[in-house]
């Protein structure tokens, strides 16, 4: 079960997200449905209409999109990084919004953290497993 963090003085809901190496802070208050990330507007800040279309799914799917203000703090890893985790990070805020909603965010796979991460790379290898090119003379 997913803890319930709300701010003590605005009493916005809070959620935490990660992906691959990126970390997303999501602040969730009643409001027109403005999402910001990074103090840029969503559509300004992911150029990929994939990336927007992963966020708005999760509003979506508990059709809270004209509801609820969005506010993101994201940093680490690439675009597609940073958009699953603010989805993640959506959905624990959306959670402590109104508990309700955990049901149809786990079933939606909102609440599952992708837990693949880059292979480290070995010792005598170039990378995490492509080897030295083999030189015959």
């Amino acid at each position: 079960m997913v803890s319930i963090k709300k701010d003590k003085i605005s009493g916005d809901c809070l959620g935490t997200g990660r992906r691959k190496s990126s970390v997303a802070r999501v602040r969730v208050r009643p409001g027109s449905g403005k999402i910001v990330i990074n103090r840029k507007p969503i559509e300004e800040y992911f150029a990929n209409e994939q990336d927007v279309a992963a966020i708005r799914s999760t509003l979506d799917a508990v059709e809270l999109g004209d509801k609820l203000d969005v506010f993101v703090r994201v940093s680490g890893g690439g675009m597609t990084g940073q958009s699953g985790a603010v989805r993640m990070g959506l959905a624990r805020a959306l959670t402590g919004y109104d508990e309700s909603l955990h049901e149809t965010l786990r079933d939606g796979n909102f609440l599952t953290r992708d837990s693949r991460m880059k292979e480290r790379k070995k010792p005598g290898l170039r990378g995490a497993r492509r080897g030295v090119q083999f030189s015959k003379r």
